[in-house]
């Protein structure tokens, strides 16, 4: 029972932090509006690490769906277990939208703009093409995926110092791709915290976008599968 409530909470924790520092820089009357995307990318980062030294030793604080599938289908995890921790995954990041939304309501109901809304939430391309749309999540996943394995490859790691690479790597990703989709790199992220949107009565919120979901749910998933299955056939 253990890691699927760490899995859930770790999930809820990166999103309050991760769409927090989305409300913080873009809802009107927020105190840190405007501070733009070096903020959003480090404290994105800092969302999954801080969650990760916590509940790492307790579910190995995968908080993603796609780094759960892609574990699984390389045999380091147990597919047994794939179904539980995806379920309190989706849960911890509905759950964590729902609280960003009661932390944020006033300024949420400051704000005009549907898009400013929805974007707390969940990702959106800066430019519409889901072909495009959809390699830009499968690559920054493939990096992200393959870059964790790969610390496998670094010897005599001290402990946690495998945490703190992994911001680096979700930092590089954001820097790097993060303006083309939002990078999701994780169906969770995206969807749980969509979800939440669909169903709060936020002020003015528009649409949910739901016919673009199908990116952030299935480009990380193909991303993750390519990094395990080309990490596994390369003669380390």
């Amino acid at each position: 029972m253990l890691p699927y409530v760490a899995e859930f909470l770790g999930t809820m924790i990166l999103i309050i932090l991760g769409d927090g520092v989305v409300a913080n820089i873009s809802l009107t009357k927020s105190g840190m509006k405007g501070a733009g995307s070096v903020q959003v990318t480090f404290a994105w980062g800092l969302a999954v690490l801080l969650p990760a030294f916590i509940f790492g030793a307790a579910s190995g604080a995968h908080f993603n769906p796609a780094l759960t599938i892609a574990l699984a289908a390389d045999g380091s995890f147990p597919w047994a277990q794939v179904p539980g921790y995806i379920i309190a995954q989706f849960a911890g990041a509905f759950t964590g939208g729902i609280i960003i939304y009661l932390l944020f309501k006033d300024h949420f109901d400051a704000t005009e703009e549907p898009g400013t809304k929805l974007g707390v939430f969940c990702t959106s391309p800066s430019i519409p093409n889901k072909g495009r749309n959809l390699l830009s999540e499968i690559i920054g996943t493939f990096v992200l995926v393959f870059g964790i394995k790969g610390i496998g490859q670094v010897k005599n790691i001290a402990p946690g110092v495998d945490k703190l690479l992994v911001f680096g790597i979700i930092v590089s990703v954001g820097m790097s791709l993060g303006g083309l989709t939002g990078y999701a790199i994780n169906p969770a992220r995206d969807l749980g915290p969509r979800f939440a949107h669909t169903v709060l009565p936020i002020k003015g919120k528009g649409t949910s976008n739901w016919g673009y979901a199908v990116v952030p749910l299935f480009g990380p998933v193909i991303g993750g599968l390519l990094a395990v299955g080309l990490y596994s056939v390369l003669p380390w």
